[in-house]
């Protein structure tokens, strides 16, 4: 296994922090996208956790949504939610306000407190995946430690 780089350092010792015993694994392909990762991991692709970020229109807050790799996010729903209109967050965004890359967003360790909300299907799984830092980057745990960990609002949010 690959060193830890330091965005991937950076969740491991908050994952560890935040008590949940799961090992940053470096892949030797790309996990970027769902389909990347669940080949890579030899799973189905509704088990990988997409953190998306969206940005709130009028605030400018970033709003995290952890999303099942097998589902589209409904960003009409998701602004009835929130209470204001959103759209997707830029590459730039992204990075200055969680401090990762697009294609290795992780669900904690961001740069600020960023609210979560998570969608509902990925709480049918035993164990689910989620990026780690970097797109070759991810980590395991369950559904019920990830609503912990980030402090989700769990809502239901896939497009129908």
């Amino acid at each position: 296994m690959d060193a830890l780089a330091g965005s991937e350092a950076r969740v491991a010792e908050e994952l560890n922090r935040l008590g949940i015993a799961s090992e940053v694994r470096v892949m030797p392909a790309s996990t970027r996208s769902a389909a990347e990762a669940a080949a890579a991991l030899g799973c189905d692709v509704s088990q990988i956790v997409k953190s998306l970020i969206f940005q709130s229109i009028k605030s400018d807050e970033p709003i995290l949504v952890l999303a099942s790799g097998a589902n589209r996010v409904d960003e009409n729903r998701l602004a009835e939610i929130v209470q204001a209109p959103v759209q997707r967050a830029t590459a730039e965004f992204v990075r200055a306000r969680t401090g990762y890359a697009i294609g290795g967003v992780p669900p904690v360790a961001h740069l600020e407190r960023i609210d979560a909300y998570l969608d509902e299907h990925l709480l049918s799984h035993l164990v689910v995946w989620a990026a780690a830092g970097s797109p070759r980057a991810v980590f395991s745990l369950t559904p019920t430690e990830l609503v912990r960990v980030t402090e989700a609002t769990v809502v239901a949010l896939a497009v129908k």
